[in-house]
């Protein structure tokens, strides 16, 4: 058996994966990403598989993983996250008894879905013991898609969770374990929002935008390639000043943003307004767009909430093995399969 977890991340852009030594404390040994052609991965989900599965092969024949049992996550739109209230039942049962419980609340027939509660709290209610949690319902061909994708490539999932409850496992570390924050990772095309309150979360949304949109906002009003709208994005950043030449770049990105930061501040503001004395006490960004020059200082000013780049790599040791040599911001990347692999590793 395995001494060592592999977290596997399928993003929109690129795969990752980060392999995790099981220990008190966890050791990274080894990490990898590999490109994606757009279109491989929509939405989280794989639509061709066959670049993911080169991807997959090519990055594991080069970093030299020590063996091919996976965590993967998923984590899009059609993947219902949701605050439940149950009965109480020992977990195992409370599980099982899931499609009959909640069979009335799920926009999709409940044998199209897989089905798992994260419970967060007891207590004795009018009808006894009772447990909170969230209830998540992934759209049954969602997963199977991007499970197929990975068993192509001649690895094996064990186990299929939830991208932001690797986001969670990854940062509630040290004085964060202690606080209500709100993670938020900004990947090509969907963000991540989880607030997490004294280390589990408790409220989680899926927002169908991310850097990628801003790059192709930027190539569709210029009439430029992606990869050079890419690289005038990460020159003009958000809100800077610009020469004139890239003023109307710079108009499209503050456009996009404005939109992204809405919708992260709208639920930052449902959370507070169901959760009254629970206030949140600052951001937690990550995320391959997260390191766009000027998102953090804007997201700040929008939401009236201090934020901070993540440091997932600060509550783990680091071999030597592992290298970071690849783009810059990689490290801002590792948040969800580093969570994976500590799905198991803890």
């Amino acid at each position: 058996m395995a001494t060592t977890v592999i977290g596997l991340d399928l993003g929109t852009t690129y795969v990752r994966a980060v392999e995790v030594q099981q220990g008190r404390t966890p050791t990274v040994l080894r990490c990898a990403e590999a490109p994606l052609p757009l279109g491989a991965v929509q939405d989280g989900e794989v639509t061709d598989p066959g670049p993911v599965v080169d991807a997959l092969r090519r990055m594991w024949l080069q970093t030299k993983f020590s063996h091919k049992d996976v965590v993967i996550g998923v984590g899009n739109q059609r993947v219902l996250v949701r605050n439940l209230d149950l009965p109480w039942l020992p977990m195992a049962q409370l599980r099982a008894s899931l499609p009959y419980q909640v069979q009335d609340n799920l926009p999709v027939a409940v044998e199209d879905a897989l089905l798992d509660f994260y419970p967060t709290a007891e207590y004795n209610g009018e009808s006894g013991r009772s447990v909170q949690g969230l209830l998540v319902a992934a759209t049954r061909d969602t997963v199977q898609a991007n499970v197929a994708a990975v068993e192509s490539a001649g690895l094996r999932p064990l186990v299929v969770d939830l991208n932001a409850f690797a986001l969670v496992r990854a940062h509630m570390t040290g004085d964060l374990r202690n606080r209500i924050v709100a993670l938020v990772d900004i990947g090509a095309r969907i963000t991540n929002v989880v607030v997490a309150r004294h280390g589990n979360p408790v409220l989680v949304r899926t927002l169908p935008a991310g850097g990628q949109h801003l790059t192709d906002a930027i190539a569709a009003e210029l009439s430029i390639p992606n990869p050079e709208a890419e690289a005038i994005k990460r020159q003009v950043g958000v809100g800077y000043g610009v020469a004139p030449e890239l003023r109307k770049a710079a108009e499209v990105v503050n456009h996009v943003t404005q939109g992204l930061v809405e919708s992260i501040r709208n639920t930052l503001v449902y959370y507070a307004s169901t959760n009254p004395g629970q206030s949140i006490d600052g951001i937690v960004l990550t995320g391959g767009a997260a390191s766009l020059s000027g998102l953090g200082q804007y997201l700040s000013s929008a939401s009236r909430l201090p934020v901070a780049m993540g440091d997932v790599l600060s509550s783990v040791t680091v071999s030597g093995s592992a290298s970071f040599d690849g783009r810059p911001g990689m490290q801002q990347s590792l948040a969800v399969p580093l969570g994976l692999a500590l799905a198991v590793a803890a």
